[in-house]
């Protein structure tokens, strides 16, 4: 495919690399298949596709934080022109009213938001009504006139204020494991130890804000099939909800995310502007888009507000004797959302006497959601700072007191790890950074106005594997063709995928399409957790295994061929051959293979289900050590993160670019949590005060300097077929902690709650 015809992109294509890319082995960097698409325009996001006939809906939000509605009057609104209707719980169409028609696959426990379902406000924000109009400039400025009446009740949005209530969580989210019973007597052990650190930390509301914002158009054909292009992280998982919801058959909905401009979880469950869409229709039988604005990016999940705990405890020579790690974080009233927060303190160091225990208060507030490396995020922060704090107790090296305690097994399973390769990453990234030639003591280092600090930290996350499906077909002409309904959401899917099939079928990549992104290609899980490599990634290499067997076997009975009675372990497929490993020489042509049979195509289809036998043997995960260099104005508070290396072992790597590409976005994102993002509320009013880009905070260019990302070999076929893992949630985990312990080692002021701003920089 040439760069003309990507830039002619339609519905039925999918990018593939510019000619001349080659034949590529895994780990080779190769720049993104669908980069071209991207920076021409070629890729169409979910409020790009042209439709005939399309309407525009425009959400009305809430502006109360609890109680009911009494009264919308919408006369006004239907009096512009342009306006078709507007959508209230008084006459939307007929909505089931059963929770588990709501339940995404990704729900937690309790009763999902049912957006315009009756006339109850439970957050600030909420959606109330929408107005469909002709144009969007007609449709927003009606919803501007949409006067809607209340009575308001008492709300509660305080998670410090409320943490006497805090309540056991109900453990029923996939990928979420409460916490392991303690293991000796932590509290004896750390009230009888000679070194010991007693540290509160908190962390502030956190919301994504990708650079796409969450949008879904709709278009109904003349039979009433409803072909939906949605920001989602899951196109399977947006129409197993419509169909539920409104009672539709499968067969009647498709959903399509071809491109995704970003994520990092907010896509993960269906957002409630896709409701709204089919909603209006259904009722109007005709095409719909709704498009949330960026203050309503604000008005669904976010990081939660979290509290945490920590206290460890030592002996003189630095082994750890206690470790209690407790965290209180915020959820809504309807929905018990857990994370993984204090797990990764039993499992990251060893120690005899370990205590546990998350804990949740529900707010009036939506539903919070899972963003990059959730609960890792929070909790391996605390617990690193934590242990930046025992070691200048102990006047131990930050490294050597991890060293010290390295743990061989998770003490909280006790089990083998599939492959652990941290202390490569240590090794590698303090020899990198030139950490042996850091001072001990904090504020040894100044240049000109600026206090220089050197930090570290390290960093964890699950390395998970889910089922899938994928599709190989081989075409007569000699192209590729795998499909799965995976999704890339900015990660680098499309060329990973591709590069494997490349790479197990020994065909040049601009031969290989990978197609993504619609409901009725082979299943595939949501994108999430840094999983769809080891996932999705083992589905299409088992598919192309199982293609090369196919071809293996014509291969042998072709008339006249040089391969019959050869086994399948004597051949390999090289430069678009099948051909003897022993006699390279002896090889046929696969385009050859297919002909000799009168074969127009060669189809393949391949079920990935996890060696669950062989993986709960193990604990599998992928491990980081993050280095950190900061420059501090000690007159005006500023911090500078002017250097960061960070060492990963994530198993085989599949794309040494993309991979990079995803490690320096993590630590850009680690920067940003730790100087610069949070959510404030009014809890007066009970609402999120900066909802906008200029107001929530995030890292600049002008904030970022030098980023070193180091890969450390590690191979683990106890995760995936390929050996590999993901890089996507590691990246951010660890860096704001090695940020605070930079800034405690340049200043001497240890600061335990994000965003550690100027203000709690020079605060005394």
């Amino acid at each position: 495919m040439t760069k003309t015809t990507l830039e002619a992109f339609d519905e039925d294509q999918q990018p593939m690399a510019p000619a001349g890319t080659g034949t590529v082995a895994l780990g080779t960097p190769v720049p993104r298949v669908d980069g071209w698409a991207k920076v021409t325009g070629g890729a169409r996001y979910a409020a790009e596709h042209p439709v005939a006939d399309l309407a525009y809906g425009v959400v009305v939000s809430s502006t109360i934080a609890k109680g009911r509605i009494t009264g919308i009057d919408t006369s006004a609104a239907r009096a512009v022109p342009g306006v078709v209707d507007v959508l209230t719980h008084e006459n939307r169409p007929k909505l089931r009213s059963m929770d588990l028609f709501y339940k995404d696959m990704t729900a937690p426990a309790g009763s999902p938001f049912k957006p315009l379902y009756d006339d109850q406000v439970r957050y600030s924000g909420q959606p109330v009504a929408l107005v469909v109009a002709e144009t969007f400039e007609a449709a927003r400025y009606a919803a501007s006139l949409v006067r809607v009446r209340y009575e308001a009740a008492l709300h509660e949005t305080n998670l410090l204020a409320q943490r006497a209530r805090s309540h056991e969580p109900k453990p029923m989210k996939a990928g979420f494991s409460p916490p392991p019973k303690p293991k000796g007597d932590a509290d004896a052990a750390f009230a009888a130890a000679p070194v010991k650190i007693d540290a509160e930390f908190y962390a502030g509301v956190e919301h994504h804000n990708p650079m796409e914002m969450h949008a879904s158009t709709v278009i109904r054909d003349a039979r009433g099939h409803l072909l939906i292009h949605d920001k989602t992280q899951g196109s399977q998982n947006s129409r197993w909800m419509v169909s539920r919801v409104f009672g539709l058959p499968q067969r009647k909905v498709t959903v399509r995310n071809q491109f995704v401009g970003g994520a990092f979880g907010s896509g993960l469950r269906p957002q409630y502007q896709l409701l709204l869409a089919v909603m209006a229709a259904l009722k109007l039988e005709r095409s719909v888009r709704v498009v949330l604005t960026r203050q309503q990016m604000f008005t669904f999940g976010h990081r939660p507000e979290t509290w945490q705990r920590v206290r460890l405890a030592a002996e003189p020579d630095g082994k750890l004797v206690s470790v209690i790690h407790e965290a209180v974080a915020e959820t809504s009233r309807g929905e018990d959302y857990v994370e993984v927060v204090v797990n990764w303190s039993g499992q990251l160091y060893a120690s005899d006497n370990v205590r546990l225990e998350y804990r949740l208060v529900d707010l009036d507030h939506y539903t919070p959601l899972d963003m990059r490396a959730p609960g890792a995020a929070h909790g391996v922060h605390a617990l690193e700072i934590a242990m930046d704090e025992l070691s200048y107790a102990l006047g131990m090296d930050p490294l050597a007191l991890r060293l010290k305690n390295y743990a061989e097994r998770d003490g909280n399973k006790d089990l083998p790890f599939s492959t652990k390769e941290l202390r490569a990453c240590y090794a590698q990234g303090a020899e990198r950074f030139g950490w042996h030639g850091r001072p001990q003591e904090p504020r040894s280092m100044r240049e000109g106005h600026e206090l220089i600090g050197w930090g570290m930290a390290t960093g964890t996350w699950d390395a998970m594997q889910m089922f899938a499906r994928a599709s190989a077909t081989l075409h007569a002409d000699g192209r590729l063709e795998v499909t799965s309904a995976a999704t890339d959401i900015g990660t680098g899917t499309y060329t990973a995928m591709a590069q494997i099939a490349a790479a197990a079928m020994g065909l040049p990549l601009e031969q290989v399409v990978f197609r993504l992104g619609d409901s009725d290609l082979p299943v595939a899980p949501i994108e999430g957790g840094s999983s769809h490599v080891a996932t999705v990634g083992s589905a299409v290499d088992g598919a192309c295994e199982r293609l090369q067997r196919q071809l293996w076997r014509l291969a042998r009975k072709a008339r006249g061929g040089q391969l019959a009675g050869c086994g399948f372990d004597e051949v390999e497929f090289r430069d678009g051959t099948i051909r003897l490993r022993a006699n390279p020489a002896i090889a046929m042509p696969l385009t050859a293979v297919l002909l000799a049979h009168g074969k127009g195509s060669l189809e393949v289809r391949y079920l990935l289900l996890p060696n669950v036998l062989k993986q709960k043997k193990f604990v599998r995960a992928v491990h980081s050590a993050v280095f950190c260099e900061v420059r501090v104005d000690e007159a005006l508070g500023t911090v500078r993160v002017t250097r960061v290396v960070s060492a990963v072992a994530a198993g085989r790597i599949i794309n040494a670019r993309t991979a990079r590409s995803q490690v320096m976005g993590g630590v850009v994102w680690g920067i940003s949590q730790a100087l610069h993002e949070e959510t404030h509320a009014d809890h007066a009013l009970g609402r999120f005060m900066n909802h906008n880009i200029a107001e929530y905070h995030v890292a600049a260019n002008a904030d970022i300097h030098d980023i070193d990302v180091i890969f450390v070999d590690e191979d683990d076929r106890v995760v995936s077929r390929m050996g590999a893992k993901g890089v996507g949630e590691i990246g951010i985990v660890g860096v704001a902690a090695a940020v605070s312990n930079a800034i405690y080692h340049a200043t001497g002021r240890r600061l335990r709650s994000t965003p550690m701003t100027p203000d709690k920089v020079m605060a005394r």
